[in-house]
């Protein structure tokens, strides 16, 4: 061990550092470079912040699962980084964050799979069954605006459309401040006169008003909500009981569930389309698969483990274009790793992009090859060489729910329709809290041969009946 010593890395000057504070593109291309020219572990220094990025599995896993503990979230000192998601899973630390999983992990857990499924269909083939033949799509556009009507369904029991599309809108601006780096250069922007940081701020305070508006009016509705929010409501953590501290906590979640059931979903699916668009070839295996599977019958929750290939497409998707494409940590403590000590309070970033482009284990990594995904491929590889959804304690809580809401939506979108890439101009990456594409990317539908009206509906028809029943997943 190098005591006092650092692993290899860049110098950043000024202009850098503001460059990576203000040009979210100009983030990825340095991570990038750092990790071809320096290896698996290197340092820099923004300031008197010094930041080690860990690139290789053995590494990531320590700091995920191994010491976890010595990792946090966010650093005590920038407050910044709680004004968006406040004491939400993403953000909060130690018992309390443990205390809030236990209360949230059994909504998404496997045996409310098969409730969350009737709200994912009906919102699947309404969207599906409103597209075109011929339409062109703003697919990543259409793909949020399918998984805000889901999420929209799960948290509120979708009595809050208005609100939810307005929050949406001012979600854009929010995620645009976030640095994996930490918040102190993004508050020395906030300051400059006209910046989009500025307005992000301004945005942040409406997002905040929209959010306890729909607590409110929960809390004061008579109607028996069946969703996501009056299970929290009625599940209060009774340490913090009282209730400005129950409206804040609430409020929290709220925003951090919405986040994480909408804007990464709806921007996997969105990646997932472009891929499949652009690659024909790999588009008509997916299409063969489920006219073996499925024949002329909509997609079940009973169906994906026999929906290998589609499957197989997601899981590239997400290797290509992890929808969270970096994950940024605080050290509590010194952490030895790779040889050298890496010094209490400095920060420490892991790269999902950086890791699943990595030729050690991703031959030819910009090539879209579902046949990366089976068994025997898989097996080849170290654990945290792929890690789409993180890891550890600190994983993401929907992660299962995650892959069984992918491949559904896919194939009931391909059953019907073949996509075609309709700009050949390549995609610009555009990396926010969530990696988006800089534009719009259209598609154009073709209605596939199988006659469409043999698609039955009547089992989409069961399935809301049956929620209907029921109620929603997170009701029991």
């Amino acid at each position: 061990m190098s005591i006092g010593v650092y692993p290899p890395g860049p110098k950043v000057s000024r202009l850098d550092g503001f460059k990576l504070a203000t040009r979210r593109r100009y983030i990825l291309e340095f991570l990038m470079n750092v990790a071809g020219e320096y290896g698996d572990i290197a340092h820099f220094q923004i300031g008197s912040r010094r930041v080690f990025v860990l690139n290789h599995p053995d590494y990531i896993k320590d700091a995920l699962v191994r010491y976890y503990e010595s990792f946090a979230k966010r650093r005590p000192q920038d407050p910044e980084t709680r004004r968006f998601l406040g004491r939400g899973l993403l953000t909060s630390e130690g018992e309390f964050h443990r205390r809030r999983r236990q209360l949230i992990q059994p909504l998404f857990q496997k045996q409310q799979f098969s409730k969350h499924e009737a709200v994912i269909m009906e919102a699947g083939v309404a969207v599906r069954d409103s597209w075109r033949h011929g339409q062109q799509l703003d697919i990543m556009r259409e793909m949020k605006g399918l998984t805000r009507q889901i999420i929209s369904k799960m948290l509120f029991d979708g009595t809050a459309a208005a609100e939810v599309d307005e929050v949406s809108e001012l979600l854009t601006l929010v995620l645009s401040q976030f640095s994996p780096f930490g918040s102190t250069l993004g508050a020395l922007v906030a300051k400059l006169p006209m910046s989009r940081a500025r307005r992000a701020h301004k945005a942040q305070w409406a997002l905040n008003g929209i959010v306890s508006g729909l607590i409110a009016k929960h809390r004061e509705s008579s109607r028996t909500h069946k969703d996501i929010l009056s299970v929290l409501i009625s599940a209060q953590d009774e340490p913090v009981r009282g209730q400005q501290s129950d409206d804040q906590l609430l409020h929290d979640e709220v925003t951090t569930l919405y986040l994480a059931g909408h804007e990464t979903t709806g921007t996997a699916l969105g990646w997932t389309c472009y891929l499949l668009a652009k690659d024909q070839a790999v588009q008509a295996k997916l299409h063969a698969e489920l006219d073996t599977v499925l024949g002329s019958r909509l997609p079940e929750l009973a169906d994906v483990p026999h929906l290998r290939y589609v499957k197989m497409v997601f899981a590239e998707a997400l290797r290509i274009y992890p929808p969270i494409w970096v994950l940024g940590r605080y050290l509590v403590k010194a952490f030895e790793t790779g040889g050298y000590l890496l010094p209490e309070g400095s920060v420490v970033v892991i790269s999902q992009y950086l890791m699943h482009h990595d030729r050690r284990f991703f031959p030819e990594p910009w090539r879209f090859d579902p046949e990366r995904w089976t068994p025997e491929a898989k097996a080849t590889r170290p654990q945290f060489s792929y890690f789409p959804f993180g890891g550890g304690p600190r994983g993401c809580v929907g992660e299962g729910l995650s892959w069984i809401t992918g491949p559904l939506l896919i194939a009931a979108m391909a059953q019907r329709w073949r996509m075609h890439l309709v700009q050949s101009k390549p995609i610009e990456l555009q990396p926010r809290l969530t990696l988006q594409p800089k534009g719009k990317i259209f598609i154009r539908l073709e209605r596939r041969d199988v006659d469409a009206s043999q698609l039955t509906r009547t089992h989409s028809h069961a399935l809301v009946s049956n929620w209907s029943r029921q109620g929603c997943p997170a009701h029991k």
